[in-house]
């Protein structure tokens, strides 16, 4: 076959089995990509997504062993026997999780990895870095630490690094994850762009709605490490169930239109009797990184019981810095932060962690133990729990995140999802009284997060549940409390009704309206709260 007219990436046949796992990853997985392409994969987490990307790749077999059936063809040509450092000019990987990616200590240094690897003139390297920075609207963070980045920025910069190294294939596993509403849209129009100049572009995402605004070329869907639907994006609608992968709110509508209207459990937590009485107390508080730039900027803000909080606001705005703050892990510059009253200089680690708990953004943050079993157990028996309590308190959180048969496996070893949910569901082993997740729904299919925020905020033991989240769907189906952040400072806090009703509030905070939050607000003088599109979907019947 001429390689010049050869398709950019062929897969035929890929099958996968982990080794020391029973069940293949992938079975029997065919498709083509071709140039000025994108091409969608859908599916639940855990269903084979990143396996896939990893035999693209070749990290598999070369890093992850197993049994490996079928072939791969880049431009024409077998990958079997070529070597990493050949495929990775080819086919460029953007990770799940850009803790795992990103090596360098300053944003320049880690955009010029790459290209220092193959061997380039230094004026060559500096040159691509300030372009391909310059080319993502980031020339800003050049000369920035890494480690002080927000999430959103880290992913951003991660995919300089790998824009750098100018590949025609690119493989981007969930790219939005972790960036606001406005950066992923930019990081969509990008994702076309470079289509659209040539590059083929395979994109695994769980916000199918989001990808649907650039129109791909392609979409695929994915379950248990099948296809089950390859074609046109048109035809995905029809193809997949709407309890598991998120479609834009209309699509659900219709479709939930022919089922039985769904039960509408109102949260325990958020009960009108419960006296307002403040759990956690940010008082005048401010608070920089080393030497720079201010993070938090005069704080005043009060959890209480019964907050169901969705904090939301731009990528740098401060939202994890706030959170950190509230469990002790960073003292304010100036200020105090008050935990149940009591300032929380003055409290250990231990004493907080028995009234808040907190999900870091990245797993790999958490995650160390052998097995799931033991970083669930982790906590509850460092709080001094007996151990009828810890099993008690294991079980239910690996039933309500849905990691059943998965308790003896590494949690490293697992999809980025599914260590998502471990990370998850060892503090709520914990049982602490405050449960503050970031980023909760990074990572996960739409079945598993509706699932386990469901059942959360059905515990009986939290005083109080705070998400920081760029999916305002999350806010509008659960929150009865909205915080927005901008620059350090609070910019609205308020019901949900009132404050994502806000349009230029929403702008200036770099929000997006979404579907679901626009058939809301068009619907609650109906409804008189926001609701699900399952819901919505039987007001008038």
């Amino acid at each position: 076959m001429d390689k010049n007219s050869a398709p950019p990436l062929v897969v035929e046949h890929l099958s996968f089995r982990y080794r020391n796992r029973k069940e293949q990853a992938l079975r029997d997985v065919s498709f083509t990509l071709e140039a000025g392409q994108v091409f969608l994969v859908a599916g639940a987490s855990g269903c084979g997504k990143t396996t896939l990307i990893r035999c693209i790749n070749g990290l598999i077999p070369r890093s992850y062993k197993g049994e490996l059936e079928g072939r791969i063809l880049l431009y024409g040509e077998d990958t079997a026997d070529k070597p990493l450092s050949a495929i990775s000019q080819i086919v460029g990987t953007v990770l799940q999780d850009p803790e795992r990616q990103i090596l360098g200590s300053r944003v320049c240094n880690e955009v010029a990895f790459g290209l220092e690897n193959l061997g380039l003139p230094r004026e060559q390297i500096l040159a691509c870095v300030d372009d391909t920075l310059a080319y993502l609207g980031i020339a800003h963070l050049r000369n920035r630490e890494t480690f002080y980045l927000s999430g959103g920025e880290k992913q951003k910069v991660a995919v300089a690094g790998i824009l750098a190294m100018q590949p025609s294939i690119l493989l981007l596993d969930e790219p939005l994850a972790s960036l606001d509403p406005v950066s992923a849209q930019e990081a969509l129009r990008l994702i076309r762009r470079l289509a659209d100049e040539g590059r083929a572009v395979l994109i695994i995402e769980h916000r199918v709605e989001d990808v649907l605004k650039i129109a791909p070329e392609m979409a695929m869907f994915m379950v248990d490490g099948e296809v089950r639907y390859l074609g046109p994006t048109a035809g995905l609608q029809a193809a997949v169930d709407y309890h598991e992968v998120k479609l834009p709110a209309s699509m659900i509508m219709e479709k939930a239109r022919r089922d039985p209207p769904p039960a509408y459990v109102p949260p325990r937590l958020a009960r009108k009797e419960e006296p307002a009485t403040g759990l956690v107390e940010f008082d005048n508080v401010s608070f920089a990184y080393d030497d720079g730039p201010t993070v938090l900027r005069d704080v005043n803000l009060t959890i209480r019981r019964g907050d169901i909080i969705a904090i939301l606001g731009p990528n740098g705005a401060g939202k994890t810095t706030l959170m950190k703050h509230a469990i002790g892990l960073l003292k304010p510059r100036e200020g105090r932060v008050l935990l149940e009253g009591k300032d929380t200089r003055e409290l250990s680690v231990a004493q907080m962690a028995h009234v808040i708990g907190y999900v870091f953004q990245s797993p790999s943050h958490m995650l160390f133990a052998a097995t799931v079993r033991d970083e669930l157990a982790f906590g509850p028996k460092n709080l001094g729990y007996d151990q009828q309590t810890i099993e008690a308190g294991v079980a239910e959180a690996v039933e309500i995140l849905n990691l059943g048969g998965l308790e003896d496996y590494s949690p490293l070893a697992l999809s980025f999802g599914q260590q998502k949910r471990v990370s998850i569901a060892a503090i709520l082993a914990m049982r602490s009284r405050v449960l503050v997740m970031d980023e909760p729904t990074a990572g996960q299919d739409y079945k598993n997060y509706m699932a386990f925020m469901d059942a959360i905020l059905q515990l009986p033991y939290f005083d109080a549940i705070l998400f920081i989240t760029h999916d305002v769907d999350l806010a509008v189906c659960y929150a009865n409390r909205v915080v927005l952040m901008h620059e350090g400072s609070i910019a609205a806090d308020g019901p949900p009704t009132e404050v994502l009703a806000d349009d230029a509030l929403l702008q200036r905070c770099r929000v997006v309206p979404t579907s679901l939050l626009a058939l809301n607000l068009q619907m609650l003088s109906r409804t008189g709260r926001f609701m699900r599109a399952e819901l919505l979907a039987h007001v008038d019947s």
